[in-house]
């Protein structure tokens, strides 16, 4: 029998139904649509008076009214909730009663589907990911016993068997088993863990049993900063979105100059009224919210989290693409490959031995190359007496009575130290060590491309980015060698930090609009200065969602990809949703009204065709097929 919770992860793909969206406040709003309805349809057949329709248009309203009035008074706005109240009343008290009431039903049956499916893309984020279970079995000094999961402290140890959910953020510290991270990372195939592994709490254990440490629990877990993240995505408008807005807001009025002057001319209430709904800007407002909720959700479900639908449109529009290279292009694993002394005082042995110990207190990679090296060939490197590191160039410390340099050759030049014609091996980093003002040897470092690179890099240009870029630290021979492999059209290297962010201003004040791609956090000042910035591998970290627009909670580069194509389906849609809205609505419609081919009722039926496209456009978003979320980068046709 399979395991429950394995099934809750099978099953949380699937929409969430809209009969489970219908709280109490969309029962009492579908209860009027139907009761206005309803009355409107036994007056048009003479079976209740007029008056019992006018109270059911004024409880049909109230809504609109209600929320028109706070925009007017609080936003300093004209909505569309006004316009429509207005193209109500002045129906109802021109003898188009019936045409009035159709009017407010349609729109509020507009209103309430974009309300049920903007629910729906949010649900789908929170069934995708799962629920965090309440409790957790801990092992204490007395035994194992159930907690709740607010009382859990750091350190904790946690125990998790077959088919139950991981309740905290951990590392694991015992057994072994198969977790499906689907719901946190997007990855399709379960990850094996064993001791010194991370794990994520609302992940599943498929099979196996693990004792995890407790390193985050609660609201202080991957799962809650991505719920929080998404949360908050609503705020950051996309500038299409923002246009609409603004253009609906200036619509508006202009619509009712407009309607004033056709009264002027024919006097014929009932085109006024037709004009009223064809003109209605609701369509502007509904265009593009509900596509960048579920493209939003779509991209958590490949373990891309996007800050709002404002990055979304810059991804799309994006036509340079900036890559950091160590950790980014390449799997961030370098290896010492050759040791080459050039003093013949020192042996490879001894060469290594001194970078080694040079090397210990460093966290850079590829000090801890060096380090690996030592640690692997038997050489017992000794602690040093004094450290320095010195930002961007290396470190200095003092081994054995001994000064050692180890750095790039801006180091040994900053020092006084006489450099040779510089060594290269291509495609490999050369590390430069230096005792007591002498070149003593160098050693190269090669670090392997990450696989895939040349296809999603491939994909990327096809996509219509114009260009693709490195920006890196390392030589210029080391970077051009990868470059040249991986098809990137330019090279900018032994970079600082703050020379990495000047680059991206450069290409900015070309007139391009750039996406940097990063760790997310050594690249942060470069991310912040992108148009839009991707943390590659965040894992959730604090530092990476940060730092970065987007975040990837792997280190796939297929995940760009990915964010590239849903970006570019995303803005594709809210495109199409205009022009329908605009185009068949407003051009058509008010062509038609001026010319005396429909009536109010006709319109108001006419109406609700484009406003049900641009629904089902919209929330398609989270079903449609995405090129790139699999395991192979496929560019999104143009």
């Amino acid at each position: 029998m399979q395991p429950r919770a394995s099934a809750e992860v099978l099953t949380a793909d699937r929409e969430t139904s809209l009969l489970a969206l219908m709280t109490r406040e969309r029962w009492i709003e579908l209860t009027r649509i139907v009761v206005t309805g309803a009355v409107a349809l036994l007056f048009w057949r003479s079976l209740v008076p007029i008056q019992v329709l006018w109270v059911a248009v004024a409880v049909g309203l109230y809504p609109l009214v209600k929320t028109g009035l706070i925009d007017l008074f609080k936003e300093r706005k004209i909505g569309t909730e006004i316009f429509v109240t207005v193209a109500t009343l002045v129906a109802v008290f021109g003898g188009e009663t019936v045409a009035g009431a159709v009017l407010m039903v349609i729109i509020l049956i507009a209103e309430f589907i974009a309300e049920l499916n903007t629910d729906r893309a949010r649900a789908s984020i929170k069934a995708l990911i799962g629920s965090v279970p309440q409790t957790a079995i801990v092992r204490r000094a007395d035994g194992e016993r159930t907690s709740p999961i607010a009382e859990l402290k750091i350190g904790d140890i946690v125990l998790v068997r077959t088919g139950e959910k991981i309740p905290v953020d951990g590392k694991v510290i015992g057994g072994q088993a198969s977790v499906n991270q689907a719901p946190i990372t997007g990855e399709s195939v379960p990850q094996d863990k064993a001791p010194g592994d991370a794990v994520f709490a609302g992940t599943i254990v498929e099979a196996g049993a693990l004792d995890v440490e407790t390193e985050g629990a609660g609201s202080d877990t991957v799962f809650s900063r991505i719920i929080a993240l998404v949360e908050n995505a609503e705020s950051e408008q996309a500038p299409v979105q923002k246009l609409a807005d603004k253009v609906a807001s200036w619509l508006i009025p202009a619509v009712f100059v407009f309607l004033i002057a056709v009264f002027l001319v024919t006097h014929d209430v009932s085109k006024i009224v037709t004009l009223m709904i064809f003109t209605s800007p609701a369509e502007l407002g509904l265009a593009t919210p509900i596509v960048m909720i579920a493209s939003i959700a779509r991209a958590a479900r490949s373990g891309i989290l996007v800050k709002g639908g404002l990055y979304l449109e810059l991804l799309a529009k994006a036509d340079v693409m900036v890559f950091d290279k160590t950790g980014t292009l390449t799997a961030n694993r370098p290896e010492v490959v050759r040791i080459f002394p050039i003093d013949p005082a020192f042996s490879e042995a001894e060469l290594l031995r001194l970078a080694a110990a040079a090397d210990r207190r460093s966290a850079h990679p590829l000090a801890k190359a060096v380090v690996n090296a030592a640690v692997r060939d038997g050489v017992m490197a000794p602690e040093p007496s004094s450290y320095e590191q010195l930002q961007g160039r290396g470190v200095r410390a003092v081994v054995e009575g001994r000064t050692v340099l180890v750095g790039n050759p801006a180091l040994l030049t900053e020092a006084g130290v006489p450099l040779k014609a510089p060594l290269q091996d291509a495609g490999r980093t050369p590390v430069h060590v230096a005792v007591d003002g002498k070149l003593a040897g160098v050693i190269f470092i090669a670090d392997t491309l990450r696989p895939g690179a040349r296809e999603a890099l491939a994909a990327l240009k096809s996509s219509g980015v114009q260009k693709l870029v490195m920006l890196t630290g390392d030589n210029a021979a080391t970077a051009s060698a990868i470059a040249a492999g991986l098809g990137i059209d330019e090279v900018k290297a032994d970079l600082m930090p703050a020379d990495k962010v000047a680059a991206i201003a450069e290409l900015q004040k070309q007139g391009h609009r750039v996406a940097m791609v990063g760790d997310g956090v050594n690249d942060a000042p470069a991310l912040a200065r992108a148009d839009v910035g991707i943390a590659m591998g965040g894992g959730g970290t604090q530092a990476a969602l940060e730092a970065a627009d987007i975040a990837l909670m792997t280190d796939d580069l297929n995940k760009i990809v990915a964010a590239r194509n849903i970006a570019r389906r995303a803005y594709r849609t809210v495109q199409e949703n205009l022009w329908v809205g605009v185009g068949v609505v407003h051009v058509l419609g008010i062509t038609a009204a001026l010319m005396g081919w429909i009536g109010p009722i006709q319109a108001a039926f006419i109406h609700l065709g484009p406003d049900v496209l641009v629904f089902l456009n919209s929330v398609k978003m989270l079903r449609v097929k995405i090129a790139g979320t699999g395991s192979t980068a496929v560019p999104e046709g143009r």
